[in-house]
């Protein structure tokens, strides 16, 4: 209602009791239930959904008289009171009127609901005790009800296949635990459908849906006002009897009925299986057909993760008029959320015309009066209104104005699609008035946010007022984990690099690590195999990838396979070895994920509850996987394979994808993870098991990409174009130790090529001559044919897909080759951050390339690049053999040159506390071209938590001359005032846009792309709360010198606290030059001087307690 806050500021949440004490049954609105009787039949799925797309409300009556009974015969006194609730699709609880649950959409959290299903307890002891008389008062919980995953609009769609889901009508199951002081337990007001108080009604949201948004009626929700309070009650007056339209139900309370189902769990997986071909249909077994068709509800527990809620609150950037009262509001950055009305919405107008897609034929028909809301991340260039297209729900549009990609009727028919989204599934939610209203258009002043939908947004488009909203702002929902790594440096590039990955996760994490927020929201193996590192390193995800790792032990089929995402969706099977298999790399997320959990968090309990499934998947792999392989088309010795079958692979890179590399690569991994985890859990049988297979498959590997004798890592046919390639032969320690120089030698042959992209050609056709000849002087354009052209780099930029980017990043660094590394992540040009942010880029792509039709601008897909930002640029990340982040590595690498990079911090969280690094260039020459030769000093800062330890391991010194000293902190400063101060300074700059500084836009007047100057927040240079002030005056023990650890490359063991170490007579050099950005590096490949790491080639072998090398 108007004067709620958009988020609940009511916090005591508790966790509730086992299933086997729940007294509550699921309940339904008569009227939803009965859209699943097998007498329905005759209707369309939609015809039934639209007969239930106006969602439910429940309330309990508590009267006084029975809390009163309770207490009177335990002659006692009321200690705890304890209500526990879940609804599907998602719910919000309240009592007396007052807000339970956070504000978030998604509640609860998304896992297959047919097998398991978490609830929430809150702790209202202050309802029931707090205040003169209250015991003499009566109370009421109400519960609200969204869509949610559970009865989502049916529109089909081959990227998002709803109708694989479990669904049923919208369902409460709740009960309050009254607890004594002496102990004793009573259960009150347990949702049933026979002597209870529940009531259920038609409430004030008409429809609600993920992917669609929502509709609210600001009438009935302000005639409802007070439905959730005692004084508010009354009474059942409503009948079962069905209206025309259920929005002529709302406001009638009437008796609910349980939730009922002839579908058992063991039918459900079998259809499920049969469809996956994880099971044959020989074996099928026969059930009764069904009555009842909804889908069977999993067991309950207590919800395994935090809320999603509103995290942060955006103030709108800019408010433009695009005329005919539309406004368009950019709120920065993109994220998932919605806006928040703070002060409600203005009156509408009616325009001659409605602008496209925010019109409501019904609404206008009837005479009633609506503002609409349509939300999406960029503007549709050649018309400057949302791209629509770039945020379509399930992949459904027609192309858009620009790009006919498909024909301009291609939805009008697609079954069940939205009226008034015009060929377009659409981020659209409707605030609507009926004329009937006795309050009329004033209404519109109470509107604040939609309730149970999440949209991609970072510009919104609000029609038709004839003024903007005021104080309207945006919130960022996701899971409210704690957020505990940051990195910063002097690079406004790198810097905006992890912004981007950053805001793609923060947007990514509605109870699933998702790969978009708008088109797809699933959780995909692949996605969490490559950004899982970045995540580790940003969030607390101790209690999320828990969760995620169980949705997929739920997920597994009997025959051991594993599936692409979390909760089966046929998404790419295709590309698997069949037998229900998701793509091995994306089925091999579960046993990944698992090891990355133990080394992180230490949950031991974790590994002993899927070391049998694990177990079972490696098996699965051992029975199909090379037959599965010879079908799809390899041939055992890669004679005749030529690159790119079957398989996703590297998924989106620049270069062809090696399929049999990724393949048969996570085959290995998932040996070496049921070896670690056997380990861990002293299982010496299950370690040998999974040590056997990663040998034999890593003994595969060195054969058939070692035997061509190029010594280059690739396979027979290849000719060094392929990825991923040497960079994950060599970080995943596959490739031989003696030959891992050559190896890495030969890798700086490869080089990068011209792009014939479709936006790319049609944005240097249409840039000025001008522009185009600064690009060419750069060498951002080349000759391809007779046409200038962008190109991708190898080492000036990225070409990498979603996993090689790490191997890339890290083998650089860690292999003595920092210095590309950086030049890699600071590139200019196609396929960098950099060209991101030009094209007003505030969230990672989900390509190299720019898209206007078709891939996501809000997917952290390819943000592994963030994970060695803090590990490499800045040098902190677990040691790779810790175990619940009990000990950090220390490895900070410097440029060769100060122009790239002149500084750089990250913390590192753990269950422990935070890890701490900067490190900055000191005794810099004032003159800059002198950065290239001068000789400075490096002055680096570490921060170790108590009751953990660290390890400082520091490159190779740059000259004979080069030392290096220690000293600790004898008093632990105030590092929290340290940290706020720092983050008061940082915060004052951003504000101040003193990161990146143009971006490309398009003059639609002139068809013409025009460079625009302009400060953003986003790549702002700070530096760390380490070089605060107040920590130069702590107390510091004496200098010790330890240039022999350096010079023999030996690591020294730290003790918590805070280290201050210097390096003298750093001697700075110019990079290398290499054969221009699309080219090689002769420098290094022609050079004697295999690298600087190459003296003991022992230390290349894969640890079974080194959980950062296993992939």
């Amino acid at each position: 209602m108007k004067d709620q806050p958009n988020s609940s500021s009511f916090s005591k949440v508790a966790i509730g009791p086992e299933e086997h004490d729940w007294k509550g049954k699921w309940i339904v609105h008569p009227l939803d239930m009965d859209t699943f009787n097998a007498d329905m039949k005759k209707k369309s799925d939609c015809d039934r959904w639209t007969m239930r797309r106006s969602l439910p409300l429940f309330r309990a009556h508590l009267s006084a008289l029975t809390l009163q009974s309770i207490l009177a015969n335990d002659d006692d006194s009321l200690a705890s009171a304890l209500l526990v609730v879940s609804g599907l699709g998602s719910f919000r609880a309240s009592m007396d009127g007052v807000p339970l649950s956070p504000s978030g959409p998604i509640d609860p959290p998304f896992t297959d609901y047919s097998k398991r299903v978490m609830y929430r307890g809150f702790d209202v002891t202050q309802f029931l005790t707090g205040g003169k008389n209250v015991i003499d008062q009566s109370h009421v919980i109400g519960i609200t009800m969204g869509s949610g995953w559970w009865d989502h609009r049916p529109v089909p769609s081959s990227i998002v296949k709803l109708g694989l889901l479990p669904r049923g009508p919208s369902t409460v199951n709740a009960q309050l635990f009254l607890t004594t002081s002496k102990g004793n337990v009573h259960v009150v007001i347990p949702t049933q459908d026979k002597g209870s108080t529940w009531q259920v009604s038609r409430g004030h949201i008409r429809e609600s849906d993920l992917f669609t948004g929502e509709m609210v009626d600001l009438d009935v929700m302000s005639s409802m006002e007070g439905w959730d309070t005692s004084s508010g009650w009354a009474e059942v007056v409503g009948n079962t009897e069905s209206t025309p339209s259920p929005y002529e139900e709302v406001n009638k309370w009437i008796k609910p009925v349980p939730y009922r189902t002839d579908v058992t769990l063991e039918q459900r997986v079998q259809e499920m299986a049969i469809k996956a071909k994880a099971m044959d249909r020989a074996g099928k077994k026969e059930f009764p057909k069904s009555v009842n068709s909804a889908s069977p509800i999993g067991y309950l527990v207590p919800s395994e993760i935090p809320p999603v809620m509103s995290v942060e609150r955006i103030a709108p950037d800019e408010i433009q008029n695009l005329g005919g009262g539309r406004w368009l509001i950019d709120y920065g950055k993109a994220m998932s959320g919605m806006i928040h009305f703070d002060e409600g919405l203005p009156e509408p107008i009616v325009p001659d015309e409605y602008p496209r897609a925010h019109g409501f034929k019904a609404a206008t028909a009837n005479g009633d009066s609506f503002i609409t809301v349509i939300y999406g991340e960029s503007l549709e260039m050649t018309t400057g209104d949302i791209n629509r297209v770039l945020v379509a729900g399930l992949g459904l549009h027609d192309g858009g104005p620009r790009h006919k990609s498909k024909s301009a009727t291609h939805t009008a028919h697609t079954f069940c699609f939205p009226d008034d989204h015009e060929a377009i599934l659409s981020q659209r939610d409707v605030y609507v008035i009926p004329k009937e209203s006795k309050k009329g258009k004033a209404l519109y002043a109470e509107a604040r946010q939609s309730h149970f939908t999440t949209h991609s947004f970072r510009y919104a488009e609000i029609c038709c007022t004839a003024e903007p909203p005021k104080n309207a702002h945006a919130l960022l929902y996701r899971t409210a984990i704690p957020e505990w790594g940051t990195f910063d440096s002097s690079n406004v590039l790198i810097n905006g690099g992890y912004e981007l990955v950053k805001n793609a996760m923060n947007s990514n994490l509605l109870s699933v690590q998702s790969d978009c927020p708008h088109r797809e929201k699933l959780p995909y193996g692949g996605d969490l195999v490559a950004d899982s590192p970045a995540a580790l390193h940003m969030y607390d995800m101790s209690a999320f990838y828990k969760k995620t790792v169980n949705d997929w032990l739920e997920a597994q089929w009997d025959n051991g396979a594993y599936t692409e995402t979390s909760i089966w969706q046929d998404l790419n099977d295709y590309a698997g070895i069949g037998h229900g298999a998701g793509e091995t790399v994306w089925a091999s997320a579960p046993p990944v994920l698992t090891v990355r959990h133990m080394q992180h968090y230490g949950d031991i309990t974790l590994l002993q509850k899927s070391i049998s499934h694990h177990v079972k998947w490696l098996d699965f792999l051992d029975k199909y996987f090379d037959a599965g392989m010879e079908i799809k088309g390899y041939d055992k010795e890669l004679d005749e394979y030529t690159g790119q079958k079957s398989g996703l692979g590297d998924w989106l890179a620049m270069r062809s994808r090696d399929t049999y590399l990724t393949h048969t690569a996570f085959v290995m991994a998932s040996g070496r993870c049921v070896a670690y985890i056997g380990r861990k859990v002293g299982l010496a049988s299950v370690e040998d098991k999974g040590m056997a297979v990663a040998k034999k498959i890593q003994d595969r590997l060195v054969h058939l990409y070692m035997k061509n004798g190029k010594d280059n890592f690739d396979f027979p046919l290849g000719s060094e174009s392929h990825t991923p390639g040497p960079e994950m032969g060599l970080y995943t320690r596959i490739v031989p130790g003696e030959k891992r120089c050559i190896v890495l030698k030969n890798w700086f042959r490869r080089s990068g090529h011209t792009w014939p992209g479709d936006e790319e050609r049609l944005f240097i056709k249409e840039m000025s001559e001008e522009d185009k000849q600064v690009w060419i002087e750069t060498k951002e354009l080349t000759k391809r044919g007779d046409e200038w052209a962008m190109g991708w780099s190898q080492w000036q930029g990225f070409n990498e897909g979603i996993f090689a980017i790490r191997y890339a990043m890290k083998t650089l660094s860690d292999m003595g080759y920092h210095n590309i590394a950086l030049r890699k992540a600071a590139g200019v040009g196609m396929a960098t951050p950099e060209y991101m942010m030009s094209h007003n880029a505030t969230t990672m792509w989900e390509s190299w390339w720019r898209s206007e039709d078709l891939y996501s601008r809000n997917h952290p897909m390819l943000g592994a690049v963030a994970e060695w930002m803090s590990s490499s640029a800045a040098g902190v990340a677990l040691y790779p053999t810790t175990t619940g982040g009990k000990k950090a590595l220390f490895w900070p690498r410097f440029p060769k040159s100060a122009t790239t990079l002149e500084y750089a911090s990250a913390v590192q969280g753990s269950l422990g506390g935070d890890y701490a690094i900067a490190w900055r260039f000191e005794e810099l020459p004032s003159d800059k071209s002198e950065y290239n030769s001068a000789v400075v000093k490096i002055r680096i800062r570490l921060l170790i938590p108590p009751g953990n330890e660290g390890v400082l391991r520091l490159p190779l010194p740059s000259s004979e001359s080069t030392s290096v000293s220690i000293r600790h902190s004898l008093l632990m400063p105030n590092v929290n005032d340290a940290r706020a101060v720092a983050e008061k300074e940082c915060s004052s700059r951003r504000k101040a846009r003193l990161g990146f500084h143009y971006n490309w836009n398009y003059d639609r007047e002139k068809n013409q792309w025009v460079k625009h100057l302009t400060g953003k927040a986003i790549g702002t240079p700070c530096e760390s709360f380490l070089f605060q002030q107040s920590l130069d005056d702590a107390s510091w023990s004496r200098e010790t010198e330890i240039t022999h650890v350096m010079s023999q490359r030996r690591d020294k063991e730290l003790s918590p606290g805070l280290y201050d170490i210097t390096i003298s007579n750093w001697q700075l050099e110019k990079e290398v030059e290499g054969t221009g950005r699309i080219g090689n590096l002769p420098e290094y490949y022609k050079s004697d001087d295999l690298a600087p790491y190459c003296s003991d080639a022992t230390t290349f072998e894969w640890n079974i307690d080194d959980a950062s090398h296993i992939i």
